[in-house]
């Protein structure tokens, strides 16, 4: 190349995980797979640490609330966390958050989903 040198790098996410949470066999036709939702009634009421979860075809098209991995309306979760996960060929964003305060949300990725990869409301 002319004796010119480039920096070149590229990021890598590992997707697979130690556990597996994904759609059935149908998912991919109707882009319907499955969901985790988090919801209580209030304040630390609830407590959701996902460490190492994968989630394969997940999520579900066009449905709303139908994402992944869902936090939604509780507040105050500082005892919660969503660490190490992999969500990927997702049908419905990737990690939404919706009126909770405190989430911790660390070294996740996100690949192929539709729609947002991180979801905060």
């Amino acid at each position: 190349h002319g004796g010119k040198e480039f920096d070149m790098r590229a990021e890598v996410g590992l997707l697979t995980r130690n556990v597996l949470v994904m759609g059935d066999d149908t998912a991919v036709d109707t882009q319907i797979g499955a969901h985790i939702m988090m919801f209580s009634p209030g304040d630390e009421s609830v407590v959701g640490r996902f460490s190492n979860v994968e989630c394969y075809l997940c999520g579900q098209a066009f449905s709303l609330g139908r994402y992944p991995i869902h936090f939604h309306m509780i507040g105050q979760v500082h005892k919660s966390y969503i660490r190490n996960c992999a969500v990927h060929h997702s049908f419905n964003r990737g990690f939404t958050i919706h009126g909770v305060h405190g989430l911790h949300l660390y070294n996740n990725v996100v690949y192929q989903n539709l729609g947002h990869s991180v979801f905060i409301e």
